[in-house]
């Protein structure tokens, strides 16, 4: 017969009811669904350790709405064997109030403090966690908390919902010792959240009404299509509800605070809706001398997919004509995108497909280098060869790879860059001799260092594929493609959770986002992807959030510079209007590789 788990034998053992221990009433469906939710997040019961983000957001609209009615609760319950604890939409806890010295002990032993996340995927079944979960007030005694150190607490959470998205925004908690519990507690708490809401609804009906005042008064005087929005909801008259789609709020939220950053006034050109270039101009909403929101006016600008098409390639690309020679569409299985700097290297793959030259596709890892290699020729490879596998059978490998290109065949090398350089000559003499027989070799690499085997120097033709960090904008239309890319991931994402993914800087670009998706599918098991959906490392708030977004934005206006100066840093600082060696502090300290720009300065 085979062990019965832990896990198994709770749920199948009799529910000490919370009034009489010795009672016999069963698990609530609840607590079973949470206990299954935990087990499959891999929550170990005996754990202790929880994720600790010292950065606290103490002066969000939540807390701002929660603090007097938590004042309210404190000094009614001073000295109690009660204590009250104020979530995010994170669970991560950013305030704890009242309670007796001996109870605020037991709850440090605990971790139930500010700054440590209470998500059910680390806490197992709680009065935070399970509540955002299951969207309703919740009590969790005694044994029904899957952790064992909180077993000793009551806790009663109630969700405190936005009421205008209708979305979680945090959970108030009042916790107490399992001998110290009250079938009161859950009417305290519900009319407690209930009174946050409204202080909540009537901060909003202020700002919001400010915003609809502004949206009219610039729509009358407009033809063009008009916007107003702030990171909970967006107002737009006839022209923008045509011309935008769902996911364009995130797009364009995240697009102001990128080329905005502490001003007042932002201007430049973007793609929304089904891919379409617009002119945009936006200005800052304040109330009270704090920012509540943006008014954006948006003109379709026919001339925009021209100019992108006639600029000049990124640095040591020799293209081809359009599909000259090509017999298939390299772009069909690539990401979409709508940046200017994808783009561009759409353009340039599409133009590279056609040529009978040898190429080599440098990148970030994860940006796609295989993907684009593969689609260069047609997705179907003579062979596919890693170099980081050479110390295997170097005679083998290289016997390969003569194979190939001795037969004229399409050879693509993963991760040349590592290839021993005694190796590097040998693929190199390969290269020469198979070139008159339309042998070839699509090489990626991730560095561009070439200075000992100088094996890069052999490729005629280069592509650089953009990091994801460099084009957040593209996440609208990348993320619905990952999604529908497998049969287990049809669910759509909501905007609130793309503006959040576009916040980030994916350090893994695609690779990561993939791995990100791939999670919150399973997670959500069927329904549309929200924030509480994501791993929590990528939905908890970043402090430095801000100034990332200055820093990105400087990184993209130089970026653009030296790719409109075709890589002439003296160029690129004129139209800067900084100093060349200012312009080259600037690269280093953004983390701008100085080798993939390198061209005549004069």
């Amino acid at each position: 017969m085979t062990e019965e788990t832990p896990y198994e034998a709770r749920v199948r053992e009799p529910w000490p009811g919370r009034s009489d221990p010795k009672s016999g009433a069963a698990a609530r469906s609840e607590i079973v669904t949470s206990w299954r939710r935990s087990q499959l997040s891999g929550v170990v019961s005996g754990a202790e350790d929880l994720p600790f983000n010292p950065n606290l957001n103490r002066t969000s609209r939540l807390v701002t709405a929660a603090t007097p009615v938590i004042d309210r609760l404190a000094a009614h319950l001073d000295g109690g064997g009660a204590t009250i604890v104020l979530a995010d939409s994170n669970a991560q806890i950013i305030d704890r109030r009242a309670g007796g010295s001996t109870l605020a002990r037991a709850l440090d032993r605990a971790m139930v403090a500010p700054g440590f996340s209470y998500a059910e995927e680390h806490a197992g079944t709680n009065g935070i966690g399970s509540v955002i979960e299951g969207r309703r007030p919740i009590m969790v005694s005694g044994t029904e908390h899957f952790r064992e150190n909180l077993q000793q607490f009551t806790c009663v959470g109630s969700p405190v919902v936005n009421p205008f998205t209708n979305s979680i925004v945090g959970v108030l908690d009042v916790t107490s010792r399992l001998s110290d519990t009250s079938e009161l507690m859950t009417p305290l708490v519900v009319a407690a959240a209930r009174e946050i809401e409204t202080r909540l609804l009537a901060d909003s009906s202020r700002r919001e009404q400010l915003l609809l005042e502004q949206f009219l008064a610039r729509a009358k005087r407009s033809s063009a299509a008009v916007v107003t929005l702030n990171e909970d909801f967006i107002i737009t008259n006839t022209a923008a509800s045509r011309l935008l789609e769902p996911t364009d709020h995130a797009v364009l939220w995240n697009w102001t605070a990128r080329t905005m950053g502490s001003g007042e006034y932002a201007e430049g050109e973007l793609c929304v809706g089904d891919d379409v270039p617009v002119r945009a101009q936006a200005r800052m909403v304040r109330m009270d001398d704090k920012s509540i929101g943006v008014l954006i006016e948006l003109r379709v600008h026919h001339d925009l997919h021209r100019a992108i098409a006639l600029a000049p390639p990124s640095p040591g690309v020799t293209l081809a004509a359009p599909g000259a020679g090509a017999t298939h569409d390299p772009l069909a299985g690539l990401p979409p995108g709508r940046s200017a700097v994808w783009q561009r290297a759409r353009r340039e793959i599409a133009c590279t497909a056609g040529l009978d030259e040898s190429v080599l596709v440098t990148g970030e890892p994860g940006t796609g280098k295989r993907c684009v290699a593969e689609a260069l020729v047609g997705g179907r490879p003579s062979a596919v060869l890693d170099a980081m596998a050479v110390d295997r059978d170097p005679a083998a490998w290289i016997s390969k790879a003569e194979d190939v290109l001795t037969d004229g065949g399409h050879l693509v090398v993963t991760h040349i860059d590592a290839l021993p350089v005694p190796l590097c000559g040998s693929l190199i003499a390969l290269m020469k001799e198979s070139a008159a027989r339309g042998g070839r070799i699509i090489a990626t690499a991730t560095r561009l260092d070439f200075r000992v085997s100088r094996i890069g120097d052999h490729f005629p033709v280069r592509l650089h594929l953009p990091a994801l960090r460099e084009r957040p904008e593209d996440l609208a239309d990348i993320v619905p493609f990952l999604l529908d890319g497998r049969p287990t991931l049809r669910q759509r994402m909501l905007p609130s959770t793309l503006q959040a993914l576009m916040a980030l800087a994916w350090p893994g670009n695609l690779r990561e986002l993939h791995m990100v998706l791939t999670s919150a599918a399973v997670r959500a098991n069927g329904v549309d992807l929200a924030l509480q959906h994501l791993p929590y490392e990528y939905r908890a708030p970043s402090a430095d959030r801000e100034p990332a977004a200055l820093k990105r934005a400087e990184r993209e206006t130089i970026l653009d510079a030296l790719s409109v100066s075709a890589g002439n840093k003296k160029r690129a600082a004129d139209r800067l209007g900084i100093a060349r060696s200012t312009l080259y502090r600037k690269m280093r300290a953004l983390g701008i590789d100085e080798k993939r720009w390198d061209t005549c300065d004069t």
